[in-house]
């Protein structure tokens, strides 16, 4: 038995859309520690005899804090062998991933990464929203609507102040305020969208313009996740456009 740690990434949802790699490194686990948007599905491919400890965090629900997560990773390599950690989406997007890095080489633990599809452009992509396109959005920016102190970074203020697309995540809750803040730099007609459940048989898009944001809102579910993208490249979902051509229709001339 060799005490290691494999850092994987499970992608955004969808059990294809994890990588060869990081299935064959979940399936050499001696010990699995899960979060809190790991499909299931990925899971079930995990021998049965091998323990999984789901560690999720979500909003207001943490089963572990991020100190406890640190030791049982360690303690895991210590008992077991090989700990995988696997985490949704790609390990380094907001995943604290570094955190556990460190603290598990601290111990001279070996810590391999196995990168995976992140969020932030898989989810948009599986609704035809692209981050960037051609004459309309050149870049991205990628935000957490969930800092360290609770509020919303200032990296929002430059961020909206540019003419690049906005993926954030981690922002249902705050989308209202979210929505207000771009409102003072770009135009209220600016096209945005939140996606729940991405790339899952469940998924659901929403929609509108910065403007139509308490509508939106409305339709939310906010205990769970979602991907807020605003920007023009948003009026390339099919939906948009057939409301854009609905509210024409309906205009008074």
């Amino acid at each position: 038995m060799k005490a290691r740690v494999s850092l994987v990434g499970a992608g955004p949802g969808s059990l294809d859309l994890m990588t060869v790699g990081g299935l064959r490194v979940l399936q050499s686990a001696d010990i699995v520690l899960y979060d809190a948007l790991v499909n299931n599905e990925i899971l079930q491919l995990v021998p049965e005899q091998v323990p999984k400890i789901y560690v999720g965090k979500r909003c207001g629900k943490h089963s572990y804090s991020q100190g406890e997560i640190n030791r049982l990773i360690v303690q895991s390599a210590f008992a077991h062998g090989h700990v995988v950690r696997l985490k949704g989406g790609d390990p380094f997007v907001f995943g604290r991933a570094s955190e556990e890095i460190e603290y598990a080489e601290s111990f001279g633990l070996p810590v391999d990464i196995v990168p995976g599809l992140t969020s932030a452009i898989a989810v948009p992509a599986s609704q035809g929203i692209p981050v960037t396109k051609r004459g309309v959005s050149s870049s991205f920016w990628v935000l957490t609507a969930t800092t360290k102190f609770h509020d919303l970074s200032k990296d929002f203020v430059l961020a909206a102040q540019s003419s690049a697309t906005l993926v954030i995540l981690m922002g249902v809750r705050k989308i209202k305020a979210i929505a207000k803040l771009v409102k003072q730099y770009r135009s209220k007609a600016t096209p945005m969208a939140v996606i729940q459940n991405g790339t899952r048989p469940n998924e659901n898009c929403f929609v509108g313009t910065l403007d139509e944001v308490d509508g939106i809102s409305a339709q939310l579910d906010i205990s769970k996740p979602g991907i807020i993208i605003i920007g023009d490249v948003v009026a390339d979902h099919p939906a948009f456009f057939d409301e854009a051509i609905q509210r024409v229709m309906n205009m008074e001339f």
